[in-house]
Parts: structure tokens; C-alpha cells; sequence
């Protein structure tokens, strides 16, 4: 079995999807001591991406890091925010213990707070 890796995004201040947030995911590479960029897109309106993050050979074990741009996301809602925003980038780190197993990763957002968990 093949492993992978997904992701959504939940306004829960209105009960929808959010469209429309850039994600970034990011592996540590031991060798070169640092994070570097693997891909990065727009969720769909559902929330999501129309395909896995990872899958295949390009899931690994390791460190990884997914950024949540929302501070644009939520000027698009027309939601009142301070300058600087309080929340700009959410970044959630994250480790990929076996590579054959799905690791979805989703973030539920409202103005004041985010949480998220391993979902299935």
C-alpha cells in the first residue's frame, strides 16, 4: 500500500470550507540542516487539493511543515483584522513516522484561534 499525504481547511466561524488558502509544505533535509519547499498551491472551494500533497515514491519519513497563509483568506471574508494581522501564517509541524500509511493533516480556522489533529 502506498502512503499519502492531504489536507483541508475549515472556517468554523461560518461553517464552511475556505477557500482559496495558500499552502506551503515544507521536509527537513538532515543533510543540508534545513526545511526546504516541496510544493505549495491554493485549497479548492471544498477546502482541499484536487490531489494528494505526497503519495507514492515522494512520501517519506521525516519532518515536515505545512504553512496556512490565512491573513489573506480572511481580508477576502471582509473580517476585520489588526495590523500587524494576529494571525498571518500557521505553520503546523508534523512528523511522517511510516510512509505506506494516509497522513491527513486538516486545519479548522476562525479569526481568534486554529486547531488542528491527525485526521484518517
Amino acid at each position: 500500500m502506498s502512503g499519502k499525504l492531504t489536507t483541508h481547511v475549515l472556517d468554523t466561524s461560518i461553517g464552511r470550507p475556505a477557500s482559496g488558502i495558500l499552502v506551503e509544505l515544507w521536509r527537513y533535509e538532515p543533510k543540508a540542516g534545513e526545511f526546504q519547499k516541496i510544493c505549495e498551491g491554493r485549497v479548492k472551494e471544498n477546502g482541499r487539493f484536487d490531489k494528494p500533497l505526497l503519495e507514492g515514491t515522494e512520501m517519506r519519513t521525516g519532518r515536515y511543515e505545512m504553512l496556512f497563509h490565512v491573513y489573506d483568506y480572511f481580508q477576502s471574508q471582509e473580517v476585520y483584522q489588526t495590523e500587524p494581522p494576529f494571525y498571518n501564517v500557521i505553520p503546523v509541524s508534523f512528523g511522517i513516522a511510516d510512509a505506506a500509511e494516509h497522513y491527513h493533516v486538516p486545519l479548522l480556522i476562525a479569526p481568534g484561534g486554529y486547531s488542528t489533529y491527525r485526521g484518517s
